[in-house]
């Protein structure tokens, strides 16, 4: 009976403490936007890839860039191809950085398309920094 009792009480204590390291970690991807502190859900190998592909293309892509007061806005050409690519790049983004806002207006006599970035405070700085875009 004793030995029942030491065995509940120690798995009891092993689930206090997965549960306890599991709030954590919930803590550490969400973004705190009320103290500007933005994080992306992806990890480090995640991201890299991700900068590696995905950004590094649209990057090569951009034909003129503006600053806006909470991001900014990127001029691609008006293709078929591009549109997608900036659909696809806004559906997966929106999954890791939910905190960002954004907007794409296709200017048909220009003959181009506009990817409007933007969010809470340090937006700025996370997209500069973080997608280096």
């Amino acid at each position: 009976m004793k030995k029942n009792i030491i065995l509940l009480i120690t798995c009891f204590l092993f689930y206090v403490s997965a549960m306890s390291q599991t709030i954590t970690i919930d803590k550490k991807i969400k973004p705190d936007k009320q103290n500007g502190v933005l994080v992306c859900k992806l990890t480090s190998k995640e991201l890299q890839a991700r900068k590696a592909t995905v950004l590094e293309s649209l990057r090569k892509q951009v034909i003129e860039k503006k600053e806006l007061a909470s991001g900014y806005s990127y001029k691609f050409d008006n293709s078929d191809k591009m549109l997608d690519e900036l659909t696809e790049f806004i559906k997966t983004e929106r999954q890791c950085c939910d905190f960002f806002d954004f907007a794409l207006s296709i200017i048909s006599d220009e003959g181009t398309i506009w990817l409007s970035l933007t969010g809470p405070k340090n937006a700025k700085e996370f997209i500069k920094t973080e997608l280096n875009l």
